[in-house]
Formats: C-alpha cells, sequence, structure tokens
C-alpha cells in the first residue's frame, strides 16, 4: 500500500465504539460519569466541491480548512469566505449494531487567499455537546449538504444509517 493509500484510508475512518462506557474509562474530564469522545467524529461537508469527508483533526481546531487562517470575530470580516460544514458525528452501538446517534452541523466560513475564516466557538461546542447526546441539528444546513451528508453516511456504512433514528433519516431524506 502506497503512503497515499494508507493516508486516505486513514482520512475516511469513523472513530467506532472505542471504549464500553460502562468499563469506568472517564473519558473527557477524567473521571467516571464524564463525557466522552471517543465515539464522535468530524465530517466536513464542502457544499461547493460537492464531497464530505472524515476530518479527525477537527476535533481540536486543527482540520486543513481552519489550518493557516485567523478566525475573524464576524461574518462580515470574511465577505469572500467559502461555507463548510462541520457535522459532529456520535457513534453508539444499539441491539442491531452500530448506528449514527447525534449528527449536529456547525458553520465555518473560510477565505484561504486572504487568510481569515470565520466559526461561532459556543455553536460548534454546543453542538459538539448535543451530538454527544443523541441529537440531530441539521435544519439550519442548505439543502445540498444535507444531501452530502447523508450520501456520505449512508455509503460510510448502509448498516449503522439503517440502524440509525427515524429522526436522523427524516431530517436527511433522500432527494
Amino acid at each position: 500500500m502506497s503512503a497515499d493509500q494508507s493516508s486516505n484510508k486513514n482520512k475516511n475512518a469513523f472513530t467506532i465504539i472505542k471504549d464500553d462506557p460502562t468499563d469506568g474509562h472517564g473519558g473527557y474530564g477524567g473521571g467516571a460519569g464524564a463525557i466522552s469522545l471517543e465515539n464522535m467524529s468530524p465530517v466536513v461537508v464542502d457544499p461547493k466541491e460537492e464531497k464530505a469527508y472524515v476530518e479527525m483533526g477537527a476535533m481540536h481546531g486543527r482540520s486543513d480548512i481552519e489550518r493557516r487562517v485567523k478566525f475573524m470575530p464576524s461574518k462580515d470580516e470574511v465577505p469572500d469566505g467559502k461555507l463548510y460544514w462541520i457535522v459532529w458525528v456520535n457513534v453508539e452501538r444499539g441491539e442491531n449494531g452500530p448506528f449514527y446517534a447525534g449528527v449536529a452541523g456547525s458553520e465555518i466560513i473560510v477565505d484561504k487567499p486572504n487568510k481569515r475564516a470565520y466559526k461561532s466557538m459556543p455553536q460548534h461546542v454546543t453542538h459538539m455537546e448535543k451530538s454527544l447526546k443523541g441529537k440531530v441539528i441539521v435544519e439550519h444546513m442548505d439543502e445540498l449538504s444535507k444531501k452530502l451528508l447523508r450520501d456520505f453516511l449512508v455509503e460510510f456504512n448502509e448498516d449503522m444509517w439503517k440502524n440509525s433514528s427515524d429522526e436522523l433519516k427524516e431530517a436527511l431524506p433522500e432527494s
């Protein structure tokens, strides 16, 4: 396998059920009962290029789209920016196997040529927390981005999609 193939394989892998949440491992925050980020993966949706992909660097604000830009406090300061969505996808295991439990999309606007970007950190943190709690928050996303996300989730693992809630399937309908 070439280095490129190995790199691509890692970029398109979800973090799926690393630890049993009942084994006493604390996860985020250290103590038992704390929030675990073990089963969460950020999916970047790029509606302009019509693609979606897992980007683990986004967990720490270090995705390719977030690197080498200065974050501005207002969208108005990034007028020529390109819209992306970082979608926080949480995977859980049910009686039929793993499924997409929480899915919440957060906007990010990036102007690479001018090295500027905008994202609402409170929105990203809130959406990450809600995804961990099994919430589906995608109603504010444009239709193309929702379709790209749905297609990506189905293609990534059709069984996980089939095992997912009706709420998620209704929020990301087949078009």
